[in-house]
């Protein structure tokens, strides 16, 4: 059974990106998946800000991402872009560092005015990294996460849209599914995101089983 990997880029104690990450791990867990999730702020910050790749957290973390058949990679959007925090940790890879992997992307925030930041910037940096196929990807807005006395959850139209993008996920990591012409984003709103007409690939250069 393929080994996936959560790649978490919110730099916040209580980010929504990682509860909607740990929903994509439980449902892919249950269909029979060995699953993990890295939130890179657990990392040390000065290993990670000066790229010292040998220290000991650094070192498995970048094996973690070697070891793993799936990625899926889940960042808030900051000024219209995936953080600095994950592009940190994904300048640590190897050119080829996603090579032969199958990656599905994901974004979290506050409008739908920045659902292109899956496809305009996250896109490109995973394929400029090998990978082998990038599925669509889905833009959750950070009001479908509830929070209350109980665990987090996703409101159910965007926990619905949010598990059809898993599910295409897993089929393509069971069948090694070419990767798609044009695949676009789409928000758990259900609200399709145009395909960009070019998309050039820009260079690129605390393993946790719980998230907040």
């Amino acid at each position: 059974m393929p080994t996936l990997l959560a790649l978490s880029g919110s730099p916040s104690p209580h980010s929504r990106t990682a509860v909607v990450a740990d929903h994509v791990l439980r449902r892919l867990a249950h269909a029979g998946f060995d699953t993990a999730h890295l939130a890179v702020r657990e990392l040390p910050a000065a290993d990670l800000l000066s790229a010292r790749r040998g220290e000991p957290e650094i070192r498995r973390a970048l094996e973690s991402v070697a070891a793993a058949d799936g990625i899926i990679v889940a960042t808030p959007v900051y000024k219209a872009a995936y953080t600095g925090l994950l592009k940190a940790f994904l300048d640590l890879l190897p050119q080829d560092g996603l090579a032969g992997k199958t990656v599905l992307p994901i974004a979290t925030g506050g409008s739908l005015a920045h659902v292109l930041t899956l496809d305009y910037a996250l896109r490109p940096v995973l394929a400029a990294l090998g990978a082998r196929h990038v599925t669509a990807g889905r833009f959750v807005l950070d009001s479908s996460v509830e929070r209350g006395s109980g665990p987090d959850r996703l409101r159910p139209e965007a926990e619905l849209d949010l598990f059809q993008a898993v599910d295409e996920f897993a089929e393509a990591l069971h069948h090694g599914a070419a990767p798609a012409a044009t695949p676009s984003a789409t928000t758990s709103a259900t609200t399709s995101a145009p395909s960009p007409t070019t998309s050039s690939p820009a260079p690129s250069s605390a393993l946790a089983t719980t998230a907040p």
